[in-house]
């Protein structure tokens, strides 16, 4: 990698061959053994992209040379990986993608063997090992072994349908990106009693249909065969499947908030959520007596918070989804079926999500580099409380999140990637949302 900092807020991310590449993964593997103290088992998977068992050969090689067993689970959807490192009793779990971004990225995330992603302390303390080449030595006589296990793909298949009861004839398309979905996603969904139209879903590292991205603009295509095949439902995943995002019987992309509280409504209890999602989430849960805990963006951060109040339910409005009741990783595919059997249940998608409120919102940014990031966000909540006088709450877990006596919010965050301050609000109307975005806006540029 090009800095010390190894792991990002999804595991290691970046373009093959300049930050990612088998040596790294050689040395990844070798560090992993030895913060496994060179004894126990992990299991690995990965998903379409091209340069994934080059990948998978070389982090195995670290591990065995660590004196760890490795189980090899060949291409799965990233929360198969989760959910395999904890039915199995494995110590740990590797998962190779790159997730949502282009075909010549890939990347390496970890996994607890309770299923749940390893913390930012733990890759702190991989990061160390790595740098610092502390890997120890194995005797010849201890070197790990590999095992495959294909297996584990019917069980996850068999617990995903024993969770839902869709009602039969329920119609859906499902668009897997060409990624890690490709196979057991369609598979789940015929299983459960739906009658399944697919769009990419032949495994192909190249993405070949759409960028792995789901986001409305890479799913016209889909958006299209909902209303061509009057289906009741889209589903669509990205690259490893730990994402889900839906399009309504109309074609219509769902509001990522809405759905988030469509879904921790019905769910309800203590819901955690990330402090870039709507106000609809907390309107919604207050109406069925429910709590809302938010933390900052990133699954594994909803995870911790998830285990920590003993919550009900935590998702991301980006489509990434936890379920506790079933295993601690983010799973798309679950959480296309579980909005499945609502929607079978309840009726139409676009009739549910009607009866959350339409909040003007903005996501804009700012150009800022890394040292006037710094600056910016060392003095911003003094700033922003000179500038706005109805502030009811500051939140700094990530960034700082301001809500107003009117309900609106915004919160003003660093981007941890690129040379940004992002600026996300709400307003209850058109005209404070703009208020709110240029005040804040103003401030930034001022402080640059």
């Amino acid at each position: 990698m090009a800095s010390k900092k190894l792991f990002g807020t999804s595991g290691i991310r970046g373009k093959i061959g300049l930050e990612v590449n088998s040596l790294l993964a050689l040395k990844v593997g070798k560090a992993l053994a030895t913060y496994l103290n060179h004894e126990g088992t992990v299991v690995i998977g990965y998903d379409t992209r091209t340069t994934n068992k080059m990948l998978e050969e070389a982090i195995t090689a670290g591990l065995l040379e660590g004196g760890i067993d490795v189980v090899k689970l060949s291409m799965v959807p990233t929360p198969l990986v989760g959910y395999a490192t904890e039915k199995l009793g494995a110590d740990a779990g590797v998962m190779i993608t790159a997730s949502h971004n282009p075909s010549h990225y890939n990347g390496i995330k970890l996994w607890n063997k309770n299923g749940m992603a390893y913390t930012p302390e733990q890759e702190a303390e991989i990061e160390e090992i790595y740098h610092n080449k502390d890997f120890g030595e194995i005797k010849w006589d201890h070197i790990g072994s590999i095992t495959y296990n294909n297996e584990i793909k019917k069980v996850y298949i068999e617990d995903l349908v024993n969770t839902v009861n869709i009602k039969p004839g329920f119609k859906v398309v499902i668009d897997c990106a060409c990624g890690a979905g490709s196979e057991i996603s369609p598979i789940a969904f015929r299983k459960a009693g739906c009658e399944v139209i697919t769009l990419n879903s032949q495994a192909d590292g190249f993405f070949p249909g759409r960028n792995p991205e789901p986001n409305e603009a890479n799913l016209t295509s889909l958006m299209k065969a909902v209303v061509a095949t009057e289906s009741d439902l889209g589903i669509a995943h990205d690259g490893d499947a730990d994402r889900m995002i839906t399009v309504d019987e109309n074609g219509k992309v769902s509001d990522f908030d809405k759905l988030l509280a469509l879904v921790s409504k019905r769910i309800g209890g203590t819901i955690v959520t990330t402090v870039d999602a709507g106000l609809c989430m907390d309107e919604a849960m207050t109406e069925v007596g429910g709590k809302v805990i938010r933390t900052k963006v990133g699954d594994v951060n909803v995870a911790e918070e998830i285990i920590k109040e003993n919550a009900s339910f935590g998702g991301e409005p980006s489509g990434t989804w936890l379920h506790p009741d079933f295993c601690m990783c983010p799973d798309g595919i679950l959480s296309g079926l579980r909005i499945a059997e609502l929607v079978s249940k309840e009726g139409k998608l676009s009739e549910l999500l009607k009866n959350f409120p339409d909040y003007p919102n903005i996501r804009s940014k700012v150009v800022c580099s890394k040292e006037s990031k710094i600056k910016v966000m060392e003095n911003i909540e003094t700033l922003l409380k000179n500038t706005f006088d109805d502030i009811t709450d500051i939140n700094t877990i990530d960034g700082i999140r301001l809500t107003f006596t009117d309900g609106s919010w915004v919160l003003v965050r660093p981007s941890g990637t690129e040379d940004y301050i992002r600026i996300t609000l709400e307003g209850k109307t058109t005209e404070r949302a703009k208020d709110i975005e240029s005040k804040c806006r103003k401030i930034i540029e001022d402080n640059i």
